[in-house]
């Protein structure tokens, strides 16, 4: 499967998940659902493809804290919705500015917590997919989904962990394979790639214990086994993605099938 970057200038990583296959041959259709990185700066070129593209809804995945830093560019005609699925104890995930110094506060608990950086990632995924919290808005993203007709985009910081949680759901829910969720996933590790080299540059010179460096770099880092591990948490307590939608987030079998009715063809 050929993942390709929507080449939108001052977005790092858009993609749109069309194409994708879902199961009984169908596939996903295009121009419905994005998955992306901050709207931040956007220059009016970027604006005008946003909106010839036919976008409708923006679901603002970061916090407030982010928000303030990295302001997002607004779009006439386009709604936006906040929700801020974090935690928190999930805090760490959003790899914004303000979170490198709670990582630089917090790396010894972190540390005696969870073992190591992947571990310590591993669970803020698990986190967010059941905690208390999170759950009504993991399920407000969904209700999103089945009321808008038009395009629908969710975005965080660098559009790989809450957006990649949220793209798995989707995808999930759509009938599309672990395989291909996986590597949807992963995805984003190439198109990041430039700028996950200046940050691991900036973390290579920064003076701190490499507990620390170990951590900022787990923030950075696409690995598969991060959400892979996200799809076993919930195979093992629902049985799969489908099941997770219906007993946690309280879809039901007929909001599921209008989801595939809607996003699939």
């Amino acid at each position: 499967m050929n993942f390709e970057r929507l080449k939108f200038r001052k977005i790092n990583n858009a993609r749109d998940l069309g194409g994708l296959p879902a199961e009984g041959g169908k596939r996903v259709k295009y121009g419905k659902l994005i998955r992306s990185s901050r709207l931040y700066k956007l220059p009016k070129s970027t604006v005008k493809k946003l909106k010839d593209y036919g976008l409708t809804t923006v679901i603002d995945l970061r916090s407030e804290t982010e928000q303030r830093e990295k302001p997002r560019t607004e779009i006439e005609g386009v709604k936006y919705i906040n929700l801020p699925i974090l935690t928190t104890s999930t805090a760490g995930i959003t790899g914004d500015q303000s979170m490198a110094h709670v990582i630089f506060a917090e790396s010894r608990h972190l540390k005696d917590e969870y073992g190591d950086a992947d571990s310590y990632m591993r669970a803020m995924y698990a986190d967010v997919l059941f905690n208390k919290d999170s759950i009504p808005k993991l399920k407000k993203f969904f209700d999103i989904l089945l009321e808008d007709d038009g395009c629908v985009l969710w975005l965080c910081n660098q559009g790989k962990d809450r957006t990649g949680i949220l793209a798995m759901l989707a995808e999930g829910a759509l009938g599309v394979d672990e395989e291909t969720i996986v590597l949807d996933y992963v995805a984003s590790g190439r198109f990041l790639r430039h700028k996950r080299r200046i940050q691991k540059t900036g973390i290579f010179i920064v003076p701190c214990p490499l507990r620390i460096k170990k951590m900022l770099n787990a923030l950075i880092n696409v690995k598969p086994q991060y959400i892979k591990g996200a799809i076993e948490i919930i195979k093992e307590k629902c049985g799969s993605i489908p099941e997770y939608c219906k007993q946690i987030l309280g879809l039901t079998e007929d909001e599921l099938k209008a989801l595939k009715d809607k996003y699939l063809e």
